[in-house]
């Protein structure tokens, strides 16, 4: 499998707080890739220094063979990135939001129109078009940004915590949208804390812990969700204050 995305001897300082500590990961172009760890781990971090929003304080980054330092924008073009907190404009009409994404995308002008269309029905947000997203209920917004983030049909796509403010209908609508992103080259990483979710979509699974990456298997080499909560718990150290799994 080739890699798309290449992190070698990775670190992430803030002030005196080590975020990320010497991480080396390596993910291969179409793989699924699921990452688990309590809050505080680096996991954002982890995902922020991919999309290029963050220069690590070591390390090198390759994203399809590009350089992060020296061609950020060119990276950005490639990335769609979905989180908990939708960064859309409330002013604007959902429609209007994508039109603005699809300019700094620089999709075709001729196919922008039936792109935002099909998008928008993909979903279900396209009888609401017209309508202020600042109007939208918390997982309608969600929804948008997800239309957003695959709205340029990007090569990878990051995802953190994407379930926020979705009901079950809406989170099983987003699979199934996820799912269908593409072909098999498209590459997925998305931070979670829904085990159960994760380890029926994805194949491969990583733990991190206070800034180091503790975990790493493909979900054919773990036996069962069971057996990988019982890593969880003994990697991060049954911390009472470890919010890393859900329905557990």
């Amino acid at each position: 499998m080739d890699s798309i995305i290449s992190l070698t001897g990775l670190s992430k300082s803030f002030g005196r707080r080590k975020a990320l500590n010497n991480i080396d990961l390596v993910i291969g172009k179409g793989e699924f890739v699921a990452i688990f760890g309590p809050n505080g781990a680096g996991k954002t971090t982890l995902l922020k220094i991919m999309s290029t929003i963050i220069e690590p304080t070591k390390g090198n980054v390759l994203i399809n063979g590009i350089d992060s330092k020296k061609d950020p924008s060119k990276i950005r073009g490639m990335i769609g990135a979905i989180s908990h907190e939708t960064y859309l404009y409330d002013e604007l009409t959902a429609r209007e939001n994508l039109e603005f994404f699809a300019h700094m995308y620089d999709i075709d002008k001729d196919h922008i129109d039936d792109r935002i269309d099909d998008i928008l029905k993909n979903v279900n947000l396209f009888q609401r078009a017209d309508e202020r997203a600042g109007s939208f209920s918390r997982g309608m917004k969600q929804r948008l940004s997800i239309a957003r983030a695959l709205l340029h049909q990007p090569s990878i796509l990051l995802m953190d915590e994407p379930y926020t403010g979705l009901d079950q209908h809406a989170a099983a609508n987003f699979e199934r949208v996820l799912m269908g992103t593409g072909n098999s080259d498209v590459t997925r990483i998305m931070i979670t804390h829904n085990i159960e979710r994760a380890f029926e979509l994805c194949d491969r699974m990583l733990i991190m812990d206070r800034g180091e990456l503790r975990f790493d298997k493909l979900k054919t080499d773990i036996e069962s969700v069971e057996e990988f909560k019982e890593q969880y718990l003994s990697i991060v150290e049954k911390d009472t204050d470890a919010e890393g799994i859900s329905n557990f």
